[in-house]
């Protein structure tokens, strides 16, 4: 009977199969072995069997593949996507929205310029998202905000510029989301971890595409 990855992979850190060092589970990606002998992404990490662990980021995924980590690490011949770190960085995308519409309906959202303006002189201690290719105008107004607000040259409320306003649209189930902002709750801090995540592997891609 195969054990399951939670009782496999205890402890606070775990090692890329890759680079060889270790780091939280947070800052690598786990993969399994699905029936057809082929490494599937698991996000959650909740999958039975033995798992890989690969550093988040689009290069040492790639690398992964090339260096046939994927079969030592299974000890058997693993087949692998062509596309796996671009299907990667979809799957990270889309568990970022999720959870951007699970702290929406947590009631941890506001939406919209002026009722985001109200909202931080009441509590600054929130994160800012705006669309991508929102107005600067719009977005440095509500920076400054948010800076004046917590009294600090640098706030602890985050700014997410990622997602375009279509993607936030549908996400949060409005029309024309262009700037939005998050309470410190348990929602809203899942959903900016995934953030982190998605830039961290975006930023691989970034340093392979100037190599």
């Amino acid at each position: 009977m195969a054990k399951s990855a939670g009782k496999e992979e205890r402890g606070s850190e775990r090692q890329c199969a890759v680079t060889r060092l270790r780091l939280p589970p947070g800052a690598l990606l786990r993969f399994a072995l699905d029936p057809e002998g082929y490494a599937v992404p698991d996000l959650k990490a909740k999958l039975p069997g033995r798992g890989v662990w690969v550093s988040c980021n689009h290069e040492i995924v790639g690398k992964a593949i090339t260096s046939h980590v994927f079969d030592r690490g299974f000890r058997q011949s693993v087949k692998t996507a062509d596309n796996l770190p671009e299907q990667l960085e979809a799957l990270l995308e889309r568990d970022a929205l999720q959870r951007l519409s699970l702290a929406n309906k947590a009631s941890e959202l506001i939406l919209g310029f002026d009722k985001i303006e109200k909202a931080l002189r009441r509590n600054g201690e929130m994160s800012l998202i705006h669309a991508s290719g929102a107005s600067l105008d719009g977005c440095r107004k509500l920076d400054r905000f948010l800076k004046r607000e917590q009294n600090r040259p640098e706030p602890t409320g985050l700014v997410v510029n990622v997602f375009n306003a279509d993607q936030l649209s549908l996400a949060l189930g409005r029309p024309n989301v262009v700037h939005a902002a998050l309470r410190n709750g348990a929602p809203s801090q899942k959903f900016l971890l995934a953030v982190e995540r998605l830039q961290q592997f975006r930023a691989g891609s970034a340093v392979d595409a100037a190599a």
